[in-house]
């Protein structure tokens, strides 16, 4: 029997996802050593093998097979737009996409005017704006602390995952519209559905029934 490849997402969703894989009789145990410098981690008795991986590179080892399954957040698999399959919703890692900035922004938002976003995700802010709104909009890449961009001028909005909405309101910024809601995904690669079709749906199966 082949070894069925789990990717995982690195941090605080990979302990989450431990978890209920754990309750699901899917474990794990050195993949939660903090110390460890170990890259692959593997389960002979269920003859699986699991791996850690940044989020926006989970999609990637489970198109080209590297991966059999991958755990990764909704966010992540809209902006990839990779050729697999998402077959499981964790209900883990709540939160969701919204259109954020200050009040005054409102307005330009319902009268669709000429607007610059700032976000972390150009694919799922141009669909929105450009197929969901029919609004043109210039959208500004960022990587980090996207907050800053409607406070310093460089954009009137910003698309970006809000959980809490607790630093938005720090920095006087509010949600004006909501995109989609997110949580963590379960994915698989579009041959392994075929050829490991019965380990993976009883995969499947034991993990629906701790949700």
């Amino acid at each position: 029997m082949r070894y069925l490849t789990v990717a995982l997402t690195k941090g605080r969703l990979a302990e989450k996802t431990l978890g209920l894989f754990e309750k699901a009789g899917i474990t794990c145990k050195e993949a939660l050593d903090k110390d460890t410098r170990k890259l692959i981690f593997t389960n002979e008795d269920l003859k699986m093998n699991f791996f850690l991986a940044k989020g926006p590179d989970v999609p990637t080892y489970v198109e080209y097979g590297a991966a059999d399954l991958g755990v990764v957040g909704k966010d992540t698999i809209m902006e990839e737009g990779r050729n697999i399959y998402e077959v499981l919703d964790l209900g883990i890692g709540k939160c969701r996409m919204c259109v954020a900035g200050p009040k005054s922004a409102a307005s330009l938002l319902e009268d669709y005017g000429q607007i610059r976003v700032a976000t972390k995700y150009p694919r799922i802010a141009k669909d929105y704006f450009h197929n969901v709104k029919n609004q043109t909009v210039e959208i500004i890449k960022l990587n980090g602390s996207i907050e800053l961009s409607p406070i310093v001028g460089l954009s009137e909005v910003i698309v970006d995952i809000v959980e809490t909405g607790s630093t938005l309101k720090e920095n006087g910024l509010f949600v004006l519209e909501e995109i989609c809601p997110l949580s963590a995904r379960v994915v698989v690669n579009q041959v392994s559905m075929r050829m490991e079709n019965e380990r993976i749906r009883e995969m499947i199966s034991a993990l629906r029934g701790v949700i």
